[in-house]
């Protein structure tokens, strides 16, 4: 398959069938011994919804180890902002997006952007190469090509790793995948 729109739809059927609320505590388990993420100056994360790995619990613990979050708010324009939030519960009761994700207010501060920074960025499917299935919108590729300092880190069931994907020239590849059975290194 290399019409993303069909690959899309399968690994979304895969994902849908791999989810698992053990598998999501062991990534979750995984990313919190992760060096990169446990001396990260803020990690910018993504409110999962639907068969998403469960980044809600991930962002409560970091917040709880005294962690710098931020959340991304999707604008009109097609840009991507990160905000700091301070409590989940706060988010969760607050309004969704034009996707209906969660999404923090547009008045909370913003990160400063480091090499220290990490991004745990979403998506359907990725190989070991780093390269990823979004969702087809775009915005992380945007946001992380002007942020190529960030240190990306993918969350995905160890299904969703597959040999090859379509890619294109703006496609930005991820450093690392963190599955419920191991981490790979990418592009390094």
């Amino acid at each position: 398959m290399t019409d993303k729109k069909q690959l899309r739809k399968h690994f979304t059927e895969i994902r849908k069938a791999e989810k698992s609320r053990d598998k999501d505590i062991r990534i979750v388990e995984r990313l919190l011994s992760h060096e990169r993420v446990m001396t990260a100056d803020t990690i910018l994360i993504y409110a999962s919804f639907g068969s998403e790995i469960d980044t809600w619990e991930l962002a409560d613990k970091l917040l709880q180890a005294g962690k710098k979050i931020a959340l991304p708010r999707c604008g009109k324009d097609g840009a991507m902002t990160f905000h700091l939030v301070e409590r989940i519960e706060k988010l969760r009761s607050g309004s969704t997006g034009k996707y209906g994700i969660y999404e923090p207010d547009f008045s909370l501060p913003e990160p400063l952007i480091t090499d220290r920074t990490i991004c745990i960025v979403p998506g359907l499917a990725f190989t070991e190469k780093g390269e990823r299935l979004g969702y087809g919108g775009g915005y992380y590729d945007r946001f992380l090509s002007r942020h190529t300092e960030i240190f990306t880190v993918a969350a995905a069931y160890e299904a969703m790793i597959t040999d090859s994907l379509p890619v294109q020239e703006h496609d930005v590849k991820i450093k690392n995948i963190v599955t419920e059975e191991r981490m790979v290194l990418c592009n390094e």
